[in-house]
């Protein structure tokens, strides 16, 4: 494949469409067949509880979608976070780059979703260590964005740029075979 749709930014596509289809998959879920709406909590694990929450802000639960206006100014707001995400992500060549964009891209949709449908983001997972929540509830989608946030992070402080990597230029060589320091098109001074 050569053009816009590399092999790599194909498996970017198919990642972030796998991760929107999982997060949803889970919340239907979570709110029909476990019933967690209507029952509230159910306990898993000593450290994992299943948490019914309508996160109607965005990360941390900053800008409460509190009227019809905000929650459709969530959806655009994510909705072009989300489209920036996904040309980023259609630049990029590298797999892991690629992978990383993908999982944001994904978790964003599955949480637009929820926001458009609903009003409110759908939220479940909850883990704590007794009464300490370490955590604020999330589900599939989130855990996504942050996995992808984390890996661009690593990534940018970790792996070194292509030029960084590169063997530099070999030297200018004179037609004596010399090595010539001097810039091309200016003459050395006699």
């Amino acid at each position: 494949m050569s053009g816009l749709f590399t092999r790599n930014r194909v498996i970017g596509l198919a990642l972030a469409a796998f991760i929107a289809v999982i997060d949803q998959a889970v919340k239907w879920y979570v709110i029909g067949p476990l019933a967690l709406r209507q029952v509230g909590n159910i306990d898993l694990l000593p450290f994992f509880d299943l948490t019914y929450t309508e996160n109607r802000g965005i990360s941390l639960g900053l800008l409460q979608a509190t009227s019809m206006e905000m929650r459709w100014l969530l959806v655009l707001l994510t909705g072009v976070i989300a489209v920036v995400v996904l040309v980023w992500m259609m630049r990029e060549k590298v797999l892991g780059d690629i992978a990383a964009l993908a999982m944001i891209l994904g978790g964003a949709v599955g949480n637009i979703r929820d926001r458009y449908d609903l009003g409110y983001v759908i939220d479940y997972a909850d883990f704590h260590i007794g009464d300490f929540r370490p955590f604020l509830i999330f589900n599939i989608a989130d855990a996504a964005i942050t996995i992808g946030v984390v890996i661009i992070l690593a990534r940018s402080l970790l792996v070194r740029d292509k030029d960084e990597t590169e063997p530099s230029a070999p030297p200018l060589v004179n037609a004596d075979g010399a090595q010539n320091d001097e810039p091309r098109g200016e003459p050395k001074d006699a």
